[in-house]
C-alpha cells in the first residue's frame, strides 16, 4: 500500500483539526505524503461542487481518505457528502469504537463497545419522494446481500480481536419484513461462529440498556439509522463526540473521519478538540500497516489526558487546539 493519502479539509472546525492532526502524524514519524483538497459548503458556494474532480481522482488513486467534518444543510440544499461518498465507493462498513479512558470522568466505567453500522441502505440512505404537497415518503431498503456482509464483518472482527459477543440491534417487532430480514440473516451468519455468543435486542431496549449497563455490550451490529443514533449515544458514555473515531470501509477503499460534525458555533476560535479525528487517523494507520505509529500516538494522547493540564473546553479545560496538539507532540 502506498504511503500517500488523500485529505479532505471540510467546513467549520474541519480545517483547524486537520492541520493539528497532520502535524501530529508528521511528528510521530508516520511517513505519509498528503494530497489535500478543500471540500464542503464553502467549495460548493465557490465552485458549484462539494468535491473538486481532482479530489475524487486522488481518492481513487490512493484508496485511503482522511476526511474532516463537513456541514450538511438541514431540510434543504445539497445532500450529505458522507452519504454520497459511502454510496459512490460502496463504503458499506462503518466501524465506531467507544472505549472509556480513565482520565475522562463519566458516570460509566469500563465501556468498550465497537459499533458495526451498515452504511449504504436503510432509511439513512435518503431515498425520498414527495407524493403531493402534503405527503412525503421515505423508503427503507434492507437487502440480504448488504445485511450479510456487515454482519459477517462484525463476527470476523470479534474473532480477530478476541471478543466474546455480537449483539444485533433492530426493530423487527414492528418492521417485520425489513428489520425481520436483517435479524434473520444475523442468526444465519451466527451459526458459522459458534464460539461467539449471538443475541439480539430491539433498538429502544438497546438504548435503555446502553445507559443502564453498557458493560454488557461488546460488538454491536445494526442498520444504518440505528447505528448513527446509537453510536452518538455510546460517545456520551465515554465523554462526548470529541472522543469517538470511525472508519468507513469497502472493497478497496477506506475513509476515516471523526463522528462529530463541523461545529460552526466554535469554528475559527481555535478551541476544537482534535482527539476523535486523531484517533480516526490512528485507525487509518492501522489499516495501512502502521500499527506501531498508531500505538505511539494513542499513548501520547493518554498521557496528555491523564496529566489533565492541557484539555480543550469540551473536556473541562481551557486549552486551545494548538496547545493540545503541542502537548501530544511533546509526549511522542
Amino acid at each position: 500500500m502506498s504511503d500517500t493519502i488523500t485529505v479532505f479539509k471540510g467546513d467549520g472546525i474541519g480545517p483547524e483539526i486537520t492541520d493539528a492532526v497532520l502535524k501530529i502524524l508528521d511528528a510521530a514519524g508516520a511517513g505519509l505524503t498528503y494530497e489535500i483538497f478543500s471540500v464542503g459548503e464553502a467549495e460548493y458556494e465557490a465552485c458549484g461542487q462539494l468535491i473538486p474532480e481532482e479530489g475524487f481522482a486522488s481518492f481513487e488513486k490512493t484508496r485511503v481518505l482522511l476526511k474532516s467534518p463537513i456541514t450538511t444543510p438541514v431540510g434543504k440544499g445539497f445532500r450529505s457528502l458522507n452519504v454520497m461518498m459511502r454510496k459512490k465507493y460502496d463504503l458499506y462498513a462503518n466501524i465506531r469504537p467507544a472505549r472509556s479512558n480513565s482520565a475522562i470522568k463519566t458516570p460509566f466505567e469500563n465501556v468498550d463497545i465497537v459499533m458495526f453500522r451498515e452504511n449504504t441502505e436503510d432509511l439513512y440512505a435518503g431515498v425520498e419522494e414527495m407524493i403531493n404537497e402534503e405527503t412525503a415518503h421515505s423508503i427503507k431498503i434492507i437487502t440480504r446481500k448488504c445485511s450479510k456482509r456487515i454482519i459477517k464483518d462484525a463476527f470476523e472482527y470479534a474473532v480477530r480481536q478476541g471478543r466474546k459477543k455480537v449483539t444485533c440491534v433492530h426493530k423487527a417487532n414492528i418492521m417485520k419484513l425489513s428489520d425481520g430480514l436483517f435479524r434473520d440473516v444475523f442468526y444465519e451468519v451466527s451459526r458459522e461462529y459458534p464460539q461467539i455468543e449471538a443475541e439480539d435486542k430491539i433498538v429502544d431496549n438497546a438504548a435503555m440498556q446502553l445507559v443502564m449497563r453498557p458493560q454488557q455490550f461488546d460488538v454491536i451490529v445494526t442498520e444504518n439509522l440505528y447505528g448513527d443514533i446509537l453510536s452518538d449515544l455510546t460517545s456520551g458514555l465515554i465523554g462526548g463526540l470529541g472522543l469517538l473515531p470511525s472508519s468507513n470501509l469497502g472493497c478497496g477503499y477506506a475513509m476515516f473521519e471523526a463522528v462529530h460534525g463541523s461545529a460552526p458555533d466554535i469554528a475559527g476560535k481555535g478551541i476544537a478538540n482534535p482527539t476523535a479525528f486523531l484517533w480516526s487517523a490512528c485507525m487509518m494507520l492501522e489499516h495501512m500497516g502502521k500499527s506501531e505509529c498508531a500505538a505511539k500516538i494513542r499513548q501520547a494522547v493518554d498521557r496528555v489526558l491523564e496529566e489533565g493540564k492541557v484539555k480543550t473546553p469540551d473536556l473541562g479545560g481551557t486549552a486551545t487546539t494548538a496547545e493540545y496538539q503541542d502537548a501530544v507532540i511533546q509526549h511522542l
